[in-house]
C-alpha cells in the first residue's frame, strides 16, 4: 500500500481545486478501440484552464502553506511550463506575485502563457535542474516561497484527477502515465491504493530522459548528464527520492519510449480524437502502443497530461517528422 495521504484529505481539497479546474472528461474513443483492438480511455487533462494536469497542484500547495504559515511575500519555482502556469494561475487567484525560472530554449508558447497569467519570467540555465538551483537561490534572496515540483500537497492536488478517473472508470486494467518529476504517477498510485483497486499503473519516460526508469530499475537515484527530449514535461535528469520510493512500491515497471514513438503518438491522438497533445501528453499512448499485443481483451487508460505544444513543433510532427530537442 502507498498512502501519501488519506481519502478524506483528497476529498477535502476538491472544493479548492474546483475553483480552478472543473472535472475533466475521460472518453473511450471508438477510433482508438478500432486501431488497437481493445478499449482505450483517455483522461483529458489537456482540458484544464492551462491545458495541463498541473492546474490542480499549486493552489493546494500554496493555500495549505498560507493556512499554516501565513501569506508569503511572493512565490517562485523552476518550470518547463505547466507547473509554472499552475503557479501563475494560483497566484492570480490568491493575489500574490509569482516569479518563474525557465531554462534557455524553453518552449516559447509556454513562456508566453506564463507571462500572460501575470508571472515574471527569468531565463536561467541550460536545463531544468540548473533552473531549479537558480530558483532556490532567488527564493532565499527575495524571501519568496519556493514551490516544489514534487511535495505531498502538490501530489494531493494532482491526485484529484485520479479520483475522477477511477470514479468514472473503476474497471481499468492498466493506466499509462508520463513521468516528469513524478506527481501525476504518484497521485494515481496513491488513489488506486486508497480505493483498493487492482489497476496496474505504468509510468512512462522518454528514452532521452530515462533517469526515473534507471533509478527504478537500480533501486537508487541515478542521475543522467542530459535530458534532451522534445517532450519537455519529462525532461528530468535527477529524480526525487520521495517520488522514486512511491514509484518503486506502486509500479512494477517503468516503460521508456523513443522520440519517434512520442511524435507518432501525437499524430495518432490528433487523428483519432482531434485533440492536441504535447510530447509528455502523448507519451502514455506511445507506451500503450508498445504494449498493445499484450493488452487484448483488457481495458486500458492513458493520461493525456497536457496539450501545450508549440506551433513549430506541431507542424514538424504533423509533417511526419520528429522534432529535435
Amino acid at each position: 500500500m502507498t498512502r501519501l495521504f488519506k481519502l478524506e484529505d483528497l476529498q477535502a481539497v476538491l472544493p479548492l481545486v474546483r475553483q480552478i479546474v472543473p472535472e475533466t472528461p475521460a472518453y473511450s474513443w471508438p477510433l482508438l478501440r478500432k486501431r488497437f483492438g481493445f478499449e482505450v480511455v483517455v483522461k483529458h487533462e489537456n482540458h484544464t484552464a492551462i491545458g495541463a494536469f498541473k492546474a490542480r497542484s499549486s493552489i493546494v500547495y500554496i493555500q495549505k502553506h498560507i493556512v499554516t504559515h501565513g501569506r508569503p511575500k511572493g512565490i517562485i519555482s523552476a518550470t518547463r511550463g505547466n507547473h509554472g502556469q499552475s503557479m501563475a494561475l494560483a497566484a492570480r487567484l490568491l493575489d500574490l506575485p509569482a516569479t518563474l525560472v525557465v531554462p534557455e530554449g524553453n518552449a516559447e508558447g509556454k513562456n508566453k502563457a506564463m507571462r500572460a497569467l501575470g508571472a515574471e519570467l527569468l531565463i536561467e540555465g541550460r536545463d531544468f535542474d540548473i533552473s531549479r538551483q537558480v530558483a532556490e537561490t532567488t527564493a532565499q534572496e527575495r524571501n519568496y516561497l519556493m514551490v516544489p515540483s514534487f511535495h505531498r500537497n502538490i501530489v494531493l492536488g494532482v491526485a484529484t484527477y485520479a479520483l475522477e478517473l477511477f470514479h468514472s472508470c473503476a474497471d481499468l486494467d492498466v493506466v499509462y502515465v508520463p513521468v516528469g518529476m513524478g506527481s501525476g504517477a504518484c497521485g494515481l498510485i496513491t488513489v488506486r491504493d486508497l480505493l483498493n483497486l487492482k489497476t496496474e499503473i505504468v509510468p512512462v519516460v522518454s528514452e532521452r530522459a530515462p533517469a526515473y526508469k534507471l533509478s527504478h530499475d537500480a533501486g537508487k537515484i541515478v542521475t543522467t548528464q542530459t535530458a534532451q527530449t522534445f517532450a519537455d514535461g519529462m525532461a528530468c535528469r535527477k529524480p526525487l527520492q520521495a517520488a522514486l520510493d512511491i514509484l518503486r512500491k506502486g509500479a512494477d515497471r517503468i516503460v521508456s519510449v523513443s522520440e519517434d514513438e512520442i511524435a507518432d503518438a501525437v499524430r495518432l491522438l490528433f487523428a483519432d480524437t482531434h485533440n492536441l497533445a504535447e510530447g509528455a501528453g502523448a507519451a502514455a499512448l506511445a507506451a500503450l502502443k508498445k504494449d498493445a499485443v499484450h493488452l487484448k481483451g483488457k481495458k486500458a487508460g492513458i493520461i493525456l497530461s497536457g496539450g501545450n505544444i508549440d506551433e513549430k513543433v506541431l507542424r514538424t510532427i504533423l509533417d511526419g517528422k520528429t522534432p529535435m530537442a
